[in-house]
């Protein structure tokens, strides 16, 4: 008969203690480390990119490493408060969250507005967007995932995948979308702000370029060529921007004759 000794029971027990606080690491842990760090080099990928293929590159993405999507979008939040579609993998999803915006209802229009992720199983069930819902049925799309992009607190929009399939997504699909998501959020952010410092620039140098217009014209000192400029600005509520651009342009101020 076999018998057990107290001193090797507390091994066998702290073995197991041991075990349990640093479990063998899995096939589903090494996949998502692998995922992690792909995703973490795409977005590096993604720093010196212009706006637009950021938006596409991430569309792209999602859509290669996201089981169950057929389609992907971006749903951004322009000036004025407004939903546009950006970057769409197809008309379908160009169509479904312009219907969004319009309507004010649907899962992209609420990931951005109140949650972080949104998934809907099968549109064909009751759902709280019932027009948007008959109208992505229509298009053929029976389940949608929607991650809301953000940046520090001030949300851009979402990332939007459409599935031709029921119950598409699942658990494995949220988890990596999410992902995506933080890593877009952050190559979107730099994007635009790479965006706004070459907008500044050449903002800078439209109004430079008009100012010498001007002091060579109507042989002005700088600081008079700016005041008119802001004059031609305030009058025809043009940007002043805007103003040198059309100058510089056309060789005339708008609004106003300075001959």
């Amino acid at each position: 008969m076999h018998e057990t000794s107290a001193e090797s029971t507390d091994d066998d027990l702290e073995t197991h203690r041991e075990a349990a606080a640093n479990p063998a690491p899995t096939d589903t842990d090494a996949e998502r480390h692998r995922l992690t760090a792909q995703i973490g080099e795409w977005a590096r990928s993604l720093v010196l990119e212009p706006d637009d293929l950021v938006l596409k590159a991430m569309v792209d993405e999602a859509l290669r490493i996201i089981p169950g999507a057929d389609y992907a979008s971006l749903s951004i939040v322009t000036r004025g408060d407004l939903i546009r579609s950006r970057a769409p993998s197809d008309l379908v999803p160009e169509r479904l969250d312009a219907l969004q915006s319009e309507l004010h209802e649907g899962p992209c229009f609420d990931s951005i507005r109140e949650h972080r992720i949104v998934r809907v199983p099968d549109l064909t069930d009751a759902t709280p967007w019932p027009r948007f819902a008959s109208s992505a049925v229509a298009e053929g799309v029976r389940s949608m995932l929607a991650f809301q992009l953000f940046v520090e607190v001030d949300s851009l929009g979402a990332l939007n995948l459409y599935s031709k399939t029921p119950r598409a997504f699942d658990q494995a699909a949220e988890d990596i979308g999410s992902g995506v998501a933080a890593h877009a959020s952050l190559a979107l952010a730099n994007a635009q702000k790479q965006g706004q410092l070459y907008e500044a620039v050449a903002s800078r140098d439209l109004i430079g370029q008009a100012k010498g217009i001007l002091m060579e014209r109507h042989k002005i000192s700088e600081h008079e060529a700016f005041l008119l400029l802001t004059k031609v600005s305030s009058k025809t509520n043009m940007k002043l921007r805007e103003v040198a651009e059309e100058f510089v342009r056309t060789g005339a101020l708008p609004g106003m004759v300075t001959d």
